[in-house]
């Protein structure tokens, strides 16, 4: 499928979502500089035509372009979206752990590994992102939907400075579309939250209470990607964090030496590793999901 300056249809429409702007479904002259802004941006020929080259790199699936989604075998609906070569390690490298973090960012996920992409720190990714609802509540788009960035076996660099740097190496990493801490209803960014997307904690983690929550569409998305990812990479997902949720509640996303230094295989949260970091924070659904794994 090519769409061009004229194009009209359901196809122009996504495509114009996806490139976040009006959405009428007909191919005008703003459509086709919002397609060469982007694809300057992803180093293409930027001719402002829609054809298999950005298809491809947008990673949008059209009628000639199915395989870009696939459905694993408990029913999780996973998109292709992969980064550049160089933009990720190949691999194949045996896993061990899964990491859980959240992005402190928008909700789209195909945005942010566009964004990874174009980071000059180069191969600093999770090999999946998890969609989620707008912090202004006006958008459900992405809401649940799960994108794989690199292909299996391969890695990126997410946990920072650790105490084993194994861990990058042989971990599943998945990035939550998700901002968190709220201060006076707004956003570290400045955003303002609207209260749907808000959720107190029963008391304060890594010194804020108010947070932006986790969708449920986005914990039963992480419920499926990590039972998934168990079988795929024969991980023990119980083990660390959904074990020690039911020892400690709230308390086991604190920082722990055996995620730091990666002496129990199987879920942490960057908060395990890290002092300095906040994601990912104890909402009592997300717990519920974790130790019902």
């Amino acid at each position: 499928m090519v769409l061009r300056i004229g194009s009209r249809g359901k196809a122009v429409k996504e495509l114009q979502e996806f490139l976040e702007i009006g959405a009428d479904g007909i191919f005008g002259k703003g459509t086709a500089t919002a397609v060469k802004a982007w694809q300057r941006a992803n180093s293409l020929d930027d001719d402002g035509i829609v054809g298999p080259a950005t298809w491809d790199a947008m990673g949008i699936a059209t009628t000639d372009n199915s395989e870009k989604t696939y459905t694993t075998e408990n029913g999780l609906i996973v998109n292709r979206h992969f980064l550049p070569p160089g933009e990720y390690k190949s691999g194949p490298t045996n896993k061990e752990y899964v990491f859980l973090h959240h992005t402190a960012g928008w909700h789209n996920p195909f945005k942010t590994i566009d964004n990874w992409g174009r980071d000059s720190r180069g191969a600093v990714a999770t090999e999946f992102v998890l969609g989620g609802p707008s912090i202004k509540g006006n958008d459900g788009k992405y809401d649940g939907v799960m994108v794989q960035a690199f292909p299996e076996g391969g890695y990126g660099w997410h946990l920072g400075k650790n105490g084993s740097q194994h861990m990058h190496t042989h971990s599943v990493g998945v990035e939550v579309n998700n901002f968190g801490y709220i201060i006076d209803g707004k956003t570290y960014a400045g955003t303002t939250a609207h209260e749907s997307q808000i959720v107190k904690l029963a008391k304060p983690f890594r010194g804020h209470s108010l947070w932006h929550r986790y969708s449920d569409a986005q914990i039963d998305a992480m419920r499926l990607w990590i039972l998934w990812i168990a079988e795929r990479d024969n991980i023990d997902v119980r083990a660390g964090l959904p074990a020690l949720i039911k020892e400690k509640g709230a308390d086991a996303f604190e920082f722990n030496e055996d995620a730091y230094y990666g002496k129990v295989k199987g879920t942490w949260t960057h908060t395990n590793t890290r002092k300095d970091k906040v994601d990912m924070f104890p909402q009592q659904e997300l717990m519920d999901m974790l130790i019902s794994l």
